[in-house]
Protein backbone atom coordinates (compact mmCIF):
# COMPACT_ATOMS: atom_id res chain seq x y z
CA UNK A 1 0.00 0.00 0.00
CA UNK A 2 1.24 3.45 -0.53
CA UNK A 3 1.31 5.85 2.77
CA UNK A 4 1.49 9.53 1.72
CA UNK A 5 4.22 11.17 3.76
CA UNK A 6 7.26 12.91 3.38
CA UNK A 7 9.34 10.12 2.34
CA UNK A 8 12.55 11.64 3.92
CA UNK A 9 11.07 11.66 7.90
CA UNK A 10 10.05 8.03 7.87
CA UNK A 11 13.01 6.41 5.04
CA UNK A 12 15.08 4.62 7.84
CA UNK A 13 11.60 3.81 10.30
CA UNK A 14 11.37 -0.30 10.83
CA UNK A 15 8.47 -1.96 12.08
CA UNK A 16 8.52 -5.46 13.09
CA UNK A 17 5.55 -7.35 12.57
CA UNK A 18 4.77 -11.00 14.09
CA UNK A 19 4.28 -12.80 10.38
CA UNK A 20 7.93 -11.71 9.62
CA UNK A 21 9.69 -8.11 9.26
CA UNK A 22 7.92 -5.18 7.89
CA UNK A 23 9.83 -1.99 6.77
CA UNK A 24 8.87 1.27 5.03
CA UNK A 25 10.93 1.99 1.69
CA UNK A 26 10.99 5.38 0.39
CA UNK A 27 10.22 6.54 -2.86
CA UNK A 28 11.42 10.05 -3.89
CA UNK A 29 10.52 10.52 -6.77
CA UNK A 30 6.67 9.90 -6.15
CA UNK A 31 7.24 11.72 -2.21
CA UNK A 32 5.65 8.27 -1.31
CA UNK A 33 6.49 5.10 1.19
CA UNK A 34 5.62 1.13 0.28
CA UNK A 35 5.76 -1.33 3.21
CA UNK A 36 6.89 -3.90 2.17
CA UNK A 37 6.51 -7.49 4.72
CA UNK A 38 9.76 -9.72 4.37
CA UNK A 39 8.82 -13.20 4.14
CA UNK A 40 8.66 -15.38 7.18
CA UNK A 41 11.59 -17.27 8.39
CA UNK A 42 11.48 -20.98 6.42
CA UNK A 43 9.39 -23.30 7.31
CA UNK A 44 12.18 -25.80 6.94
CA UNK A 45 13.31 -24.37 10.49
CA UNK A 46 10.30 -26.18 12.11
CA UNK A 47 11.30 -29.67 10.06
CA UNK A 48 13.73 -31.98 12.41
CA UNK A 49 14.63 -35.47 11.37
CA UNK A 50 11.89 -36.72 13.13
CA UNK A 51 9.10 -34.85 11.42
CA UNK A 52 11.10 -35.18 8.11
CA UNK A 53 13.14 -36.29 5.19
CA UNK A 54 15.65 -34.98 3.32
CA UNK A 55 15.64 -35.73 -0.44
CA UNK A 56 18.58 -36.08 -2.83
CA UNK A 57 18.29 -32.62 -3.53
CA UNK A 58 18.37 -31.30 -0.50
CA UNK A 59 14.55 -30.48 0.27
CA UNK A 60 13.45 -31.09 3.47
CA UNK A 61 9.95 -33.02 3.18
CA UNK A 62 7.60 -32.95 6.25
CA UNK A 63 6.07 -36.80 6.76
CA UNK A 64 2.55 -35.17 7.34
CA UNK A 65 2.96 -33.63 3.97
CA UNK A 66 2.56 -37.15 2.56
CA UNK A 67 -0.62 -37.84 1.85
CA UNK A 68 -1.00 -41.41 2.85
CA UNK A 69 1.97 -41.66 5.18
CA UNK A 70 0.15 -43.14 8.80
CA UNK A 71 2.71 -44.67 11.09
CA UNK A 72 0.53 -46.88 12.46
CA UNK A 73 -0.14 -48.57 8.93
CA UNK A 74 0.49 -52.00 8.30
CA UNK A 75 2.96 -51.50 5.18
CA UNK A 76 6.37 -50.36 5.28
CA UNK A 77 8.25 -48.32 2.84
CA UNK A 78 12.07 -47.34 3.63
CA UNK A 79 13.59 -44.02 2.23
CA UNK A 80 17.05 -43.64 1.18
CA UNK A 81 18.21 -40.19 0.28
CA UNK A 82 21.13 -41.68 -1.71
CA UNK A 83 21.27 -42.93 -5.71
CA UNK A 84 24.42 -44.97 -5.74
CA UNK A 85 24.84 -48.63 -6.06
CA UNK A 86 25.78 -49.19 -2.07
CA UNK A 87 22.50 -47.63 -1.47
CA UNK A 88 20.56 -49.40 -3.61
CA UNK A 89 22.00 -52.52 -1.49
CA UNK A 90 20.98 -50.96 1.75
CA UNK A 91 17.54 -50.29 0.69
CA UNK A 92 17.32 -54.00 -0.20
CA UNK A 93 18.97 -55.33 2.59
CA UNK A 94 16.29 -52.83 4.84
CA UNK A 95 13.20 -55.40 3.54
CA UNK A 96 14.69 -58.33 5.22
CA UNK A 97 14.10 -60.38 2.38
CA UNK A 98 15.74 -63.44 1.05
CA UNK A 99 14.95 -64.76 -2.35
CA UNK A 100 13.70 -68.17 -2.63
CA UNK A 101 15.32 -70.66 -5.53
CA UNK A 102 16.22 -68.84 -8.74
CA UNK A 103 15.55 -65.61 -9.05
CA UNK A 104 14.53 -63.17 -11.52
CA UNK A 105 15.46 -59.78 -11.59
CA UNK A 106 12.68 -56.98 -13.24
CA UNK A 107 14.01 -54.05 -14.77
CA UNK A 108 13.57 -52.30 -18.33
CA UNK A 109 16.01 -52.50 -20.39
CA UNK A 110 14.99 -48.89 -22.15
CA UNK A 111 14.48 -47.85 -25.74
CA UNK A 112 17.55 -46.27 -26.56
CA UNK A 113 20.84 -44.39 -24.24
CA UNK A 114 18.66 -41.69 -24.08
CA UNK A 115 15.37 -43.17 -22.08
CA UNK A 116 16.66 -43.02 -18.22
CA UNK A 117 16.18 -46.59 -17.15
CA UNK A 118 18.74 -47.88 -14.11
CA UNK A 119 21.74 -48.47 -15.62
CA UNK A 120 24.12 -51.30 -15.19
CA UNK A 121 26.76 -49.41 -12.86
CA UNK A 122 23.82 -48.39 -10.72
CA UNK A 123 21.94 -52.04 -10.12
CA UNK A 124 25.26 -54.16 -11.03
CA UNK A 125 26.44 -54.52 -7.09
CA UNK A 126 23.08 -56.00 -5.83
CA UNK A 127 22.41 -58.29 -8.51
CA UNK A 128 26.21 -59.63 -8.84
CA UNK A 129 25.46 -60.19 -4.81
CA UNK A 130 22.21 -62.32 -5.10
CA UNK A 131 23.36 -64.07 -8.63
CA UNK A 132 19.91 -62.73 -9.97
CA UNK A 133 19.04 -63.07 -13.85
CA UNK A 134 17.49 -59.85 -15.49
CA UNK A 135 14.59 -60.59 -16.77
CA UNK A 136 12.73 -58.37 -19.51
CA UNK A 137 9.48 -58.79 -22.11
CA UNK A 138 9.51 -57.39 -25.71
CA UNK A 139 7.17 -54.58 -25.77
CA UNK A 140 4.28 -54.59 -27.95
CA UNK A 141 5.08 -51.10 -30.28
CA UNK A 142 7.53 -50.52 -32.97
CA UNK A 143 10.73 -49.59 -31.47
CA UNK A 144 14.10 -51.32 -30.80
CA UNK A 145 12.38 -54.20 -28.18
CA UNK A 146 9.42 -54.98 -29.89
CA UNK A 147 11.04 -58.32 -31.81
CA UNK A 148 13.57 -60.84 -30.02
CA UNK A 149 16.62 -59.99 -31.94
CA UNK A 150 16.39 -56.86 -31.63
CA UNK A 151 15.47 -56.63 -28.42
CA UNK A 152 18.82 -58.98 -27.38
CA UNK A 153 20.99 -56.29 -29.55
CA UNK A 154 19.60 -53.87 -27.05
CA UNK A 155 20.29 -55.11 -23.99
CA UNK A 156 24.01 -55.97 -25.32
CA UNK A 157 24.26 -52.55 -26.29
CA UNK A 158 23.00 -51.21 -22.89
CA UNK A 159 25.78 -53.23 -20.68
CA UNK A 160 23.44 -56.22 -18.99
CA UNK A 161 24.51 -58.74 -20.73
CA UNK A 162 28.24 -58.00 -19.24
CA UNK A 163 26.99 -57.61 -16.05
CA UNK A 164 24.49 -61.29 -15.49
CA UNK A 165 22.30 -63.67 -17.23
CA UNK A 166 19.75 -62.13 -19.31
CA UNK A 167 16.42 -63.47 -20.01
CA UNK A 168 13.54 -62.00 -22.44
CA UNK A 169 10.80 -64.23 -20.78
CA UNK A 170 8.29 -63.91 -24.30
CA UNK A 171 10.80 -64.95 -26.26
CA UNK A 172 8.83 -68.51 -26.77
CA UNK A 173 5.34 -67.13 -26.33
CA UNK A 174 3.07 -66.66 -23.41
CA UNK A 175 1.38 -68.13 -20.95
CA UNK A 176 -2.08 -67.17 -19.05
CA UNK A 177 -1.90 -66.37 -15.63
CA UNK A 178 -5.73 -66.24 -14.12
CA UNK A 179 -6.49 -62.92 -11.91
CA UNK A 180 -8.77 -63.74 -8.77
CA UNK A 181 -11.12 -61.33 -7.96
CA UNK A 182 -9.97 -58.80 -10.34
CA UNK A 183 -11.42 -55.43 -11.67
CA UNK A 184 -11.31 -55.68 -15.50
CA UNK A 185 -9.47 -59.06 -17.09
CA UNK A 186 -9.73 -62.14 -16.15
CA UNK A 187 -6.68 -63.09 -17.51
CA UNK A 188 -3.03 -61.75 -17.89
CA UNK A 189 -0.63 -62.77 -20.32
CA UNK A 190 3.04 -63.24 -19.48
CA UNK A 191 5.87 -64.99 -20.67
CA UNK A 192 6.47 -68.82 -21.17
CA UNK A 193 10.07 -68.16 -19.27
CA UNK A 194 7.86 -66.28 -15.93
CA UNK A 195 7.52 -69.64 -14.78
CA UNK A 196 11.32 -70.53 -14.53
CA UNK A 197 11.70 -68.61 -11.66
CA UNK A 198 11.02 -68.81 -7.90
CA UNK A 199 11.05 -65.25 -6.89
CA UNK A 200 11.28 -61.69 -8.12
CA UNK A 201 13.01 -58.40 -7.17
CA UNK A 202 11.37 -55.49 -8.99
CA UNK A 203 13.81 -52.56 -9.84
CA UNK A 204 11.98 -50.00 -11.10
CA UNK A 205 13.03 -46.31 -12.36
CA UNK A 206 9.80 -44.16 -10.74
CA UNK A 207 8.95 -41.18 -13.72
CA UNK A 208 5.83 -39.88 -16.02
CA UNK A 209 4.18 -42.04 -18.42
CA UNK A 210 2.50 -40.91 -21.90
CA UNK A 211 -0.40 -43.54 -21.10
CA UNK A 212 -0.35 -44.59 -17.32
CA UNK A 213 0.50 -40.94 -16.02
CA UNK A 214 3.66 -42.63 -13.61
CA UNK A 215 5.44 -45.53 -14.10
CA UNK A 216 6.31 -47.65 -10.91
CA UNK A 217 6.81 -50.75 -9.45
CA UNK A 218 2.85 -51.84 -10.11
CA UNK A 219 3.66 -50.76 -14.00
CA UNK A 220 7.03 -52.89 -14.04
CA UNK A 221 4.94 -55.87 -13.19
CA UNK A 222 1.83 -55.67 -15.15
CA UNK A 223 3.24 -54.26 -18.44
CA UNK A 224 6.45 -55.12 -17.43
CA UNK A 225 6.04 -58.50 -17.33
CA UNK A 226 3.47 -58.54 -20.08
CA UNK A 227 4.41 -60.73 -23.04
CA UNK A 228 3.34 -58.66 -26.27
CA UNK A 229 -0.08 -60.68 -26.15
CA UNK A 230 -0.47 -58.87 -22.81
CA UNK A 231 0.35 -55.45 -23.20
CA UNK A 232 -2.13 -55.52 -25.92
CA UNK A 233 -4.67 -57.13 -23.36
CA UNK A 234 -3.66 -54.73 -20.92
CA UNK A 235 -4.17 -51.40 -23.20
CA UNK A 236 -7.62 -52.45 -24.76
CA UNK A 237 -8.85 -53.53 -21.15
CA UNK A 238 -9.33 -56.94 -22.66
CA UNK A 239 -10.57 -56.25 -25.48
CA UNK A 240 -7.68 -57.13 -28.13
CA UNK A 241 -4.62 -59.07 -27.91
CA UNK A 242 -3.50 -58.24 -31.25
CA UNK A 243 -3.26 -54.62 -31.29
CA UNK A 244 -2.75 -51.97 -28.35
CA UNK A 245 -5.14 -49.40 -29.80
CA UNK A 246 -8.54 -48.37 -28.80
CA UNK A 247 -8.30 -48.89 -25.23
CA UNK A 248 -10.48 -46.55 -22.52
CA UNK A 249 -8.22 -44.89 -19.94
CA UNK A 250 -9.13 -45.92 -16.80
CA UNK A 251 -9.87 -49.58 -18.37
CA UNK A 252 -6.27 -49.78 -18.81
CA UNK A 253 -5.33 -48.88 -15.42
CA UNK A 254 -8.07 -50.71 -13.99
CA UNK A 255 -6.07 -54.28 -16.18
CA UNK A 256 -2.83 -53.16 -15.03
CA UNK A 257 -4.28 -53.24 -11.42
CA UNK A 258 -5.03 -56.97 -12.10
CA UNK A 259 -1.95 -57.71 -13.95
CA UNK A 260 -0.03 -57.07 -10.85
CA UNK A 261 -2.43 -59.07 -8.51
CA UNK A 262 -2.10 -61.84 -11.10
CA UNK A 263 1.67 -62.08 -11.23
CA UNK A 264 2.47 -61.25 -7.52
CA UNK A 265 -0.11 -64.46 -7.00
CA UNK A 266 1.57 -66.62 -9.31
CA UNK A 267 4.75 -66.84 -7.10
CA UNK A 268 2.50 -66.83 -4.21
CA UNK A 269 3.99 -63.54 -3.07
CA UNK A 270 7.82 -63.94 -3.66
CA UNK A 271 8.50 -60.63 -4.66
CA UNK A 272 10.03 -57.70 -3.35
CA UNK A 273 10.30 -53.80 -4.97
CA UNK A 274 12.87 -51.07 -4.83
CA UNK A 275 11.98 -47.86 -7.12
CA UNK A 276 14.53 -45.26 -7.66
CA UNK A 277 13.23 -41.80 -8.56
CA UNK A 278 16.10 -40.21 -10.18
CA UNK A 279 15.48 -38.90 -13.97
CA UNK A 280 12.13 -38.04 -13.28
CA UNK A 281 11.31 -36.90 -16.86
CA UNK A 282 7.80 -36.96 -17.59
CA UNK A 283 8.59 -39.76 -20.51
CA UNK A 284 8.15 -43.30 -19.56
CA UNK A 285 11.44 -45.31 -20.14
CA UNK A 286 9.84 -46.53 -23.66
CA UNK A 287 10.33 -43.08 -24.75
CA UNK A 288 13.44 -43.22 -26.72
CA UNK A 289 13.64 -39.26 -26.85
CA UNK A 290 11.95 -38.48 -23.36
CA UNK A 291 11.92 -35.02 -22.57
CA UNK A 292 14.90 -33.62 -19.56
CA UNK A 293 13.37 -34.00 -16.35
CA UNK A 294 12.36 -30.74 -13.86
CA UNK A 295 11.83 -32.14 -10.81
CA UNK A 296 15.56 -32.93 -8.68
CA UNK A 297 16.35 -36.52 -8.01
CA UNK A 298 14.29 -37.34 -4.69
CA UNK A 299 15.54 -41.09 -3.48
CA UNK A 300 15.29 -44.65 -3.41
CA UNK A 301 12.27 -46.13 -1.97
CA UNK A 302 11.44 -50.30 -1.06
CA UNK A 303 9.10 -51.75 0.38
CA UNK A 304 6.91 -55.40 0.35
CA UNK A 305 3.89 -53.55 -0.99
CA UNK A 306 3.81 -52.25 -4.43
CA UNK A 307 1.09 -50.40 -4.12
CA UNK A 308 2.63 -48.48 -0.55
CA UNK A 309 5.71 -48.14 -2.86
CA UNK A 310 4.01 -46.28 -5.53
CA UNK A 311 2.03 -44.22 -3.53
CA UNK A 312 4.84 -43.02 -1.85
CA UNK A 313 6.70 -41.95 -4.58
CA UNK A 314 3.44 -40.04 -5.88
CA UNK A 315 3.18 -38.66 -2.50
CA UNK A 316 6.28 -37.41 -2.68
CA UNK A 317 6.08 -35.46 -5.69
CA UNK A 318 3.23 -33.65 -4.70
CA UNK A 319 4.35 -32.94 -1.19
CA UNK A 320 7.79 -31.48 -3.26
CA UNK A 321 8.26 -27.72 -3.50
CA UNK A 322 10.45 -28.12 -6.66
CA UNK A 323 8.84 -27.84 -10.04
CA UNK A 324 6.84 -30.80 -10.17
CA UNK A 325 4.19 -29.09 -12.46
CA UNK A 326 4.44 -30.91 -15.84
CA UNK A 327 5.06 -34.32 -13.79
CA UNK A 328 2.17 -33.79 -11.68
CA UNK A 329 -0.13 -32.82 -15.07
CA UNK A 330 0.65 -35.56 -16.67
CA UNK A 331 -0.71 -37.83 -13.61
CA UNK A 332 -3.64 -36.11 -13.46
CA UNK A 333 -3.94 -35.59 -17.11
CA UNK A 334 -4.11 -39.24 -17.00
CA UNK A 335 -6.21 -40.44 -14.29
CA UNK A 336 -3.02 -42.31 -12.97
CA UNK A 337 -4.20 -42.46 -9.10
CA UNK A 338 -6.65 -44.70 -10.39
CA UNK A 339 -4.48 -47.81 -10.50
CA UNK A 340 -3.80 -47.46 -7.14
CA UNK A 341 -7.61 -47.24 -6.11
CA UNK A 342 -8.00 -50.14 -8.28
CA UNK A 343 -5.01 -52.41 -6.65
CA UNK A 344 -6.19 -51.48 -3.38
CA UNK A 345 -9.52 -52.39 -3.96
CA UNK A 346 -8.78 -55.26 -5.26
CA UNK A 347 -6.19 -56.37 -2.53
CA UNK A 348 -2.76 -56.21 -4.51
CA UNK A 349 -1.60 -54.03 -1.62
CA UNK A 350 -2.39 -51.05 0.39
CA UNK A 351 -1.87 -47.16 -0.37
CA UNK A 352 -1.62 -46.10 3.29
CA UNK A 353 2.57 -46.62 5.00
CA UNK A 354 5.01 -46.07 7.80
CA UNK A 355 8.17 -44.33 6.38
CA UNK A 356 11.39 -45.80 7.83
CA UNK A 357 14.02 -43.11 6.99
CA UNK A 358 17.18 -44.90 6.57
CA UNK A 359 19.39 -41.72 6.08
CA UNK A 360 19.08 -41.53 10.38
Amino acid sequence: MKINKTAATIAATALIATAGFMFLRSDAANNAVSVAVAEPASADANLTAENSVTTNSGEKIALDSLKYYDPNAESTVYFLSAIDPDALVKAFDALNWKPEGKLGVKISTGESMKTNHLRPELIGKLVKRLDGTIVECNTAYGGNRMETAKHWQTIKEHGYLDLAPCDILDEEGSVALKVDGYARIPQNYVGTHFKNYDSYLVLSHFKGHQMGGFGGALKNISIGFGSTKGKNNIHTGGKSTTTWLGGVQDEFTESMADAAKSVIQAVDGKMVFVSVMNRLSIDCDCNGNPAEPEMKDVGILASTDPVALDQACVDFVYASKDNTASLRNRMEKQNAIHILETAEKINVGKRAYKLVDLDD
